[in-house]
C-alpha cells in the first residue's frame, strides 16, 4: 500500500484540497441544527418572524456555500483519483514490459490484466471515496458530539457511549472483509483465465463438440466465485443493519431524556431536536463511512495485488562484461536449463558452436527442447548451467536491448498485431525504409499475396493476424523479423504451415539474402534442416547427434527414424534433387 501512495506525490495538492473542502462544507453542515434550534425556541416560541426569516435565509445561504465546497471537493478528488489510476495504469504497464519471459509467464496473463484494469480501477473508487469522506465522516461524527456538548453535557453522554461501540462494529467487520475481498479478486483470476482460454481456443471446442463441458467447467468456476462473494456480501451486509439499530436505540434514548429534560424545565424543545438532528447526522455518516469502509476493504485487497506486481523484481541481472572466447557467432558451452517450479531438467549439456553465416538445424519429437535452446539465445531464459556465448560474450554480459538488436525471432506461434502489415514490419525496425520492407517480404516469400491486397503495406491486419491464413501470417512475421536485418536469424518451428515448395523456396531465399547471418531453424521436418551446415538432434533434453545430413544418416538412429517417418527409401534421390533444384 504504501508503494501505492507514493505515487500520489504528484497529486499532492488535489489530495489535500479535495479533504479541505469537504471539512469546511461539514463545519457549514455542524452549524445547520443550532440555527433550527434557535428558530424554534426563539422565533416560533416568542413568534417573530423577523427572525424566523433571518435564519431561513441563514440556513439556506450555509446550504448553498457547503454546496460549493461540496462540488469543489468532488473536483479535486475525483482529478487525483483519475489521475493516481493513470498512473498506476503507466507504470504497472511499463513494470510488466521490463518482467523477465519467465517471470511474466510464471504470474500468467490472465492474472496481469486483473491487475491492470479490475484492480485499479477499485483503487481508483476507492481513493476517490477516501478523499472525499474518510476525513469528513467521522469530523462529523466527532463534530456533532461536541456540539451536542455545547447543548446539554448529560444528553451528550449518549453520544460518548454510542460511538465507540460503533466503530468497534465497523472496524471489526473490516478487519474480517479485506482478506476475503483479497480471495475473491483471487478467485476472479481464475474466471477470467477460463474465459480468456475459451475465446481463444473457440475453434477447437467445437471442432470438439466441448461446449456443454466448457459451460460446465464456467458454471462451476463461477459459482463457486458466486458463493464466495456472497459469503463476503452477508458479512458486509450488517454493516448497515448494525449501524442502523445501534443509532436507531440512541436516538430513542436521547428523545427519551429530553422529554424528561423538557418536563423539568432543563432543556427546551428547539435542543432537543438539535440533538436529535446531530444524531440523525451522525446516522447518515456513519452509513456512508460503513459503505466506504467495505469499499475501502475491497481497493486495499486490490492495491496489494498491484503492489505485489510492482515489487516484483524486472529483468534479469546483468553479468560483469565477460572477455570475448572465440570467434564463433553463436555457441553453447555445456548448457543445461530447469524452468522455474520444475523437477527435471528441460535441457542437460548441450553443446554446439555455429560460425558467421552458417546455418543450424534443430530437430527432435515434440517436447524434446527445440523450443528451449532457441530461447536462451535471446535470453528469455538464463541457463541453470553453462555458457551461452553470442559472438564469443556470455549472453549474461550484454543488456537484453543491445543482445535482442543482434537477433530477429520468428517465434511458434506467428502472432500479428492489430494495424497494418507496414506497422507489423516496422516493430523490428522503426526506421526501416519501404524497400527494405519490400526487400523482407520478397525473401519471406510474402510479396505475392501482400501485392494482392489493398493499400498492399497499408492493408489493414486484424487482432492476432485472423484476416489472413495461417501460411500468410507465418511469413508475415518471417518477414518482420528479416526487416531488422539481424545477425542471427532464429526460425523456431515457424514454416510448419507453409508446403513442402514455399518453405524451400523461404530457406534459399534466406541463403541468398546475405551471407553473414546465421540461420537457426528449427523443425521437425527432415526437409527443412537436411542442407544446415550443422543439425543438432535433440531426444528428452539431451543431444544425441550433431553434424551434417548423411552423417547423422549413419550415426545417429534418431534423425535416421525421424526421415524414415517422413519419406519412404524409394523417394530419398527424388527429394533431394528436387531440393537441390530449388
Amino acid at each position: 500500500m504504501k508503494t501505492l501512495l507514493s505515487y500520489l506525490k504528484r497529486y499532492r495538492k488535489e489530495a489535500i484540497l479535495g479533504p479541505l473542502f469537504k471539512l469546511l462544507e461539514a463545519s457549514f453542515e455542524l452549524l445547520i441544527p443550532l440555527v433550527v434550534a434557535n428558530i424554534i425556541d426563539v422565533g416560533i416560541a416568542g413568534a417573530d418572524e423577523g427572525i424566523i426569516i433571518r435564519d431561513a435565509l441563514l440556513m439556506a445561504a450555509l446550504g448553498l456555500i457547503g454546496m460549493l465546497f461540496s462540488i469543489t471537493a468532488q473536483y479535486f478528488s475525483a482529478k487525483a483519483a483519475v489521475g493516481l489510476a493513470a498512473t498506476l495504469r503507466h507504470e504497472l504497464f511499463d513494470h510488466i514490459q521490463s518482467l523477465s519471459y519467465s517471470k511474466a509467464q510464471t504470474v500468467g496473463t490472465s492474472t496481469l490484466l486483473t491487475r491492470i484494469t479490475s484492480d485499479i480501477n477499485q483503487v481508483q473508487t476507492g481513493l476517490n471515496l477516501a478523499l472525499r469522506l474518510l476525513l469528513r465522516s467521522p469530523f462529523i461524527v466527532f463534530g456533532a458530539m461536541i456540539m451536542a456538548f455545547t447543548v446539554n453535557v448529560r444528553a451528550a453522554l449518549i453520544f460518548v457511549v454510542t460511538i465507540p461501540i460503533l466503530a468497534a462494529v465497523i472496524f471489526g467487520l473490516m478487519k474480517i472483509t479485506t482478506p476475503l475481498y483479497k480471495k475473491v479478486q483471487g478467485k476472479l483470476d481464475g474466471l477470467l483465465n477460463m474465459t480468456r482460454q475459451n475465446l481463444t481456443g473457440v475453434r477447437v471446442i467445437r471442432a470438439f463438440n466441448n461446449e456443454d463441458k466448457e459451460l460446465s467447467d464456467f458454471e462451476s468456476g463461477n459459482e463457486e466465485l458466486t458463493r464466495m462473494q456472497q459469503h463476503v456480501g452477508r458479512i458486509s451486509a450488517l454493516m448497515n443493519p448494525l449501524t442502523y439499530a445501534i443509532v436507531n436505540l440512541a436516538t430513542a434514548a436521547l428523545i427519551y431524556y429530553g422529554a424528561l429534560r423538557v418536563d423539568v424545565g432543563e432543556l427546551r424543545q428547539g435542543q432537543v431536536v438539535a440533538l436529535v438532528n446531530y444524531m440523525s447526522q451522525i446516522l447518515v455518516e456513519l452509513i456512508k463511512f460503513a459503505n466506504l469502509i467495505v469499499t475501502i476493504s475491497k481497493a486495499m485487497a486490490s492495491a496489494d495485488r498491484i503492489q505485489d506486481v510492482l515489487l516484483m523484481k524486472a529483468g534479469m541481472d546483468i553479468q560483469p562484461e565477460s572477455e570475448r572466447t572465440g570467434n564463433a557467432c553463436l555457441e553453447f558451452d555445456h548448457v543445461s536449463l530447469t524452468y522455474p517450479n520444475a523437477g527435471d531438467e528441460s535441457l542437460s549439456d548441450i553443446s554446439f558452436s555455429v560460425g558467421h553465416g552458417e546455418t543450424l538445424g534443430i530437430i527432435g519429437g515434440t517436447g524434446s527442447g527445440k523450443s528451449s535452446v532457441v530461447n536462451l539465445i535471446p535470453r528469455f531464459f538464463d541457463t541453470t548451467g553453462g555458457i551461452v556465448r553470442v559472438d564469443g560474450v556470455d549472453v549474461q554480459s550484454y543488456a537484453p536491448e543491445s543482445l535482442r538488436k543482434k537477433i530477429g525471432i520468428v517465434p511458434q506461434k506467428a502472432v500479428l498485431f492489430k494495424g497494418t502489415i507496414r506497422s507489423n514490419l516496422l516493430m523490428a525496425d522503426p526506421d526501416a525504409d519501404e524497400a527494405a520492407m519490400c526487400e523482407a517480404l520478397r525473401i519471406a516469400q510474402a510479396e505475392e499475396f501482400v501485392r494482392g491486397k489493398k493499400g498492399e503495406l497499408d492493408a489493414e491486419v486484424a487482432q492476432e493476424g485472423r484476416n489472413f491464413s495461417g501460411g500468410q501470417r507465418q511469413r508475415l512475421t518471417i518477414a518482420r523479423a528479416l526487416t531488422r536485418k539481424p545477425e542471427i536469424l532464429i526460425l523456431d518451428d515457424s514454416a510448419s504451415a507453409l508446403d513442402y515448395m514455399t518453405d524451400a523456396k523461404l530457406r534459399h531465399a534466406i541463403r541468398e539474402a546475405d551471407p553473414n547471418m546465421t540461420v537457426v531453424i528449427v523443425s521437425q521436418r527432415t526437409a527443412s534442416v537436411r542442407f544446415a551446415d550443422q543439425i543438432l538432434v535433440l531426444d528428452d533434453g539431451h543431444a544425441v547427434g550433431l553434424g551434417k545430413h548423411d552423417e547423422l544418416m549413419e550415426s545417429c538412429p534418431v534423425y535416421r527414424e525421424i526421415y524414415d517417418s517422413q519419406f519412404k527409401k524409394e523417394n530419398d534421390g527424388k527429394e533431394a534433387g528436387s531440393e537441390e533444384e530449388q
